[in-house]
């Protein structure tokens, strides 16, 4: 196989027998769609939806030292995670700009599962394992080791359960233990991307298809659909979770993307970015630069990333993600603007969309909160 041809899941058979529509994603043949992305989403918001998200970058890291090394490479205290449990946190350069947002998995005393986002999983890998030198620990790159499944919905907790016996009333969110489905082994994740209750399924690629399946037929009651990228877009967007490439890139910091709560000073020992993220939360404390925000469209138009956001004729900041809000019923967007058009409520803000201006509402983020 050439370089440049697209990745496989060990799901790739079965998409393309549901008839999926299937898209090139960070080197990865992956489903877009099975049918209507809007009726993905809001199957995803009533009831439940299947992804296979085995583009994601596992890395193993496994040692006396894992934990200190990761609290020096990584922005978080992960020393501090507990046996069972999961932490969002970052991967930083040594100026700040963010490199990867990360799921750090403690499995056990001296062995943590990273996960990195597919189009930064190499970057993710060299940087770890150039940040490992001097440290008594190993680092090791597990992406052909997994695929990834995930049931997300108010009804996945059913579903999942009448495959399994782990206890997942149990099972706190940002948690995961190692359990069996359908008779296939898995570390089962309290983890999810769409604003939902729901579950991350880390299996052996040799046994995903089984367990899809199997899945898929404990779901037929409870209204399970299988669910594409696309409506995963939606959905995290409504919940206001930055993506990677669009509200998260090297040249911003996590206290420019209003994140700064991961970055952990007070653990101890140095670690890589410091120094400049100290001053960026002095920055940011003192005289914030753009902050990111929530946009609705008044009228239908759609704004799209790197569309300008202007009031009184100025261009005060830039869409980083726009969609149709299937939830909502109106577009929406995240963006970053001048602290000075932050507020919810700013009047006369508006998206350039083709040279037209388009009036916007500002809101806090998010735009959708599952009621709990």
């Amino acid at each position: 196989m050439s370089s440049n041809e697209p990745r496989r899941t060990a799901l790739d058979a079965l998409h393309r027998s549901l008839g999926a529509t299937m898209t090139d994603f960070a080197g990865w043949d992956m489903p877009l769609r099975y049918g209507s992305e809007r009726d993905e989403h809001n199957a995803v918001r009533t009831r439940a939806g299947l992804f296979d998200l085995s583009h994601m970058g596992e890395i193993t890291v496994t040692g006396p030292q894992a934990a200190a090394l990761l609290n020096f490479a990584l922005v978080g205290n992960i020393a501090s995670v507990g046996v069972g449990r999961a932490r969002y946190t970052m991967i930083c350069r040594a100026d700040g700009g963010i490199l990867d947002d990360l799921i750090v998995y403690r499995l056990a005393q001296t062995e943590y599962m990273v996960v990195a986002n597919a189009s930064n999983a190499q970057v993710v890998l060299d940087a770890l394992v150039e940040r490992a030198a001097g440290f008594d620990a190993e680092v090791r790159d597990d992406r052909d080791g997994y695929a990834l499944l995930a049931v997300q919905g108010p009804e996945s907790p059913g579903i999942l359960q009448s495959l399994t016996d782990a206890d997942l009333d149990g099972l706190k969110y940002y948690a995961g233990l190692p359990g069996t489905v359908a008779g296939v082994p898995a570390l089962i994740a309290r983890t999810g991307y769409t604003g939902e209750d729901g579950f991350e399924l880390f299996v052996k690629p040799e046994r995903a298809v089984e367990l899809w399946e199997a899945l898929t037929k404990a779901g037929e009651g409870a209204g399970l659909v299988p669910c594409g990228l696309s409506c995963r877009d939606t959905l995290r967007l409504e919940a206001g979770m930055p993506l990677y490439g669009h509200e998260l890139t090297t040249s911003l910091t996590p206290f420019d993307a209003g994140l700064g709560r991961v970055v952990k000073f007070e653990k101890e020992g140095d670690f890589v970015g410091r120094a400049a993220l100290a001053d960026a939360a002095e920055r940011a404390a003192s005289r914030p630069p753009r902050v990111l925000v929530g946009l609705i469209a008044e009228g239908r138009r759609v704004p799209r990333a790197g569309y300008a956001v202007v009031a009184a004729g100025e261009v005060i900041g830039e869409v980083t993600s726009g969609a149709p809000s299937p939830t909502l019923g109106r577009p929406i967007a995240m963006a970053y603007v001048d602290a000075a058009h932050a507020a919810p409520g700013t009047a006369g803000v508006g998206v350039d969309i083709r040279g037209s201006h388009e009036p916007y509402e500002v809101v806090a983020l998010p735009f959708y909160k599952r009621q709990k």
